[in-house]
């Protein structure tokens, strides 16, 4: 029988030790999961290698399955990655880059969407950025940067600095209809809202584990749309990347079936123990419940914002909601507020001189009432 969410919040110790709101950065571990984590490293210190074939099994048969049912995709679209970096890396490094080609991304990306591109400018690609107006993308832009050489847009679905959602169906409409690629930094939305991938033409998608998915650091996701895989050449090939990883002798360069070929040596079976868990925890719950109940508190948070007439960044239109608010004092500094707050035992984020919280599931509403009291 499925636990309430309220007994699933009871498994999350840091609630006895502050209030945390800043899921956006690195989300806390339950007791399911580092109990899932201790469990596979007694079996290593009792029994070294001799379930490595069940570690594997296991990784590929479960936790594949589990996370493909999170996202809507087939198990052998997935691959693991130990962060979102990295599978961004995977798309940059692996693609067939000409000199001329062109990439789009937006002006306010996180770093980690932006330097794998800047990384190809030797090569001869264009690095082309689309700016925001008032911290809303507007997807018209997009189209109009696009030409006969713009090979792929990678986009954050939902912003860090200010949580702004994008329009995946129109973008992901507009690329298809141009024949350009569609690569998606997804760690601010999985774990947080419900987002069934199958719905939009997405090629390729990246999300660490260790945010609103709150996941051991150094687990991560990277899917790749079957249609797509053979656009990407694993750009890092070691015994896994092959189909037979443990033949030793005859070494013939034959690519693992799906997105497995881009898990070139040993996964983080130890941290993917923990993201089996916290999958489970998010499957268990159901997203929408997840989305609704975290929306309900940047809901609760916005309105009380309002009240004390700080200035919010976050977009309120209900298409374009995270689980990410960002707000300012007119007069106090976001370092002074957050340093009060530090005080008082709330824990949230400071990014581009703007304060930012962001609740997720474990979070409840009486800790964004005490949020919100506390505020100057």
């Amino acid at each position: 029988m499925p636990r309430h969410i309220q007994e699933i919040q009871k498994t999350f110790p840091i609630k006895h030790n502050c209030i945390y709101l800043n899921n956006a950065s690195i989300g806390p571990c339950s007791t399911d999961v580092t109990s899932a984590v201790n469990t596979f490293m007694t079996d290593v210190q009792e029994n070294g290698r001799l379930n490595y074939a069940h570690w594997c099994q296991q990784a590929d048969e479960v936790i594949k399955p589990r996370i493909a049912r999170l996202l809507s995709v087939r198990p052998s679209e997935i691959a693991f990655v130990p962060n979102t970096t990295q599978g961004l890396s995977l798309v940059a490094n692996g693609l067939d880059w000409r000199a001329g080609d062109n990439v789009i991304i937006s002006s306010i990306e996180y770093p980690s969407n932006v330097y794998p591109w800047l990384n190809l400018q030797p090569r001869g690609v264009e690095v082309q950025s689309v700016e925001p107006y008032n911290g809303e993308i507007c997807l018209d832009d997009f189209v109009n940067l696009m030409n006969s050489r713009t090979r792929l847009v990678s986009i954050s679905s939902v912003q860090f600095s200010n949580g702004y959602r994008v329009d995946l169906e129109q973008l992901s409409d507009i690329c298809q209809r141009r024949n350009v690629l569609l690569n998606i930094d997804a760690i601010q939305h999985i774990g947080a809202l419900d987002f069934d991938v199958s719905q939009y033409h997405i090629d390729f998608l990246s999300a660490g584990g260790h945010k609103w998915l709150l996941s051991p650091i150094g687990t991560g996701i990277f899917y790749c749309r079957e249609s797509s895989l053979n656009y990407l050449r694993p750009p890092t090939v070691g015994y896994h990347t092959v189909d037979k990883p443990l033949d030793h002798e005859d070494f013939s360069l034959d690519w693992r079936s799906g997105a497995a070929r881009f898990e070139e040596a040993l996964v983080n079976f130890p941290g993917l123990w923990g993201l089996n868990a916290s999958i489970e925890i998010l499957l268990e719950l159901g997203m929408s419940s997840i989305e609704t109940h975290i929306l309900e508190l940047t809901s609760l948070a916005i309105e009380g914002l309002s009240e004390k007439d700080y200035l919010i960044y976050s977009s309120t239109k209900p298409s374009e909601r995270s689980g990410i608010v960002t707000f300012q004092h007119p007069t106090i500094s976001a370092s002074e507020i957050d340093s009060r707050l530090q005080q008082a035992g709330i824990h949230l984020g400071v990014r581009r001189g703007a304060l930012r919280i962001s609740p997720s599931l474990y979070n409840d509403a009486d800790e964004i009432t005490a949020f919100l009291s506390a505020l100057p």
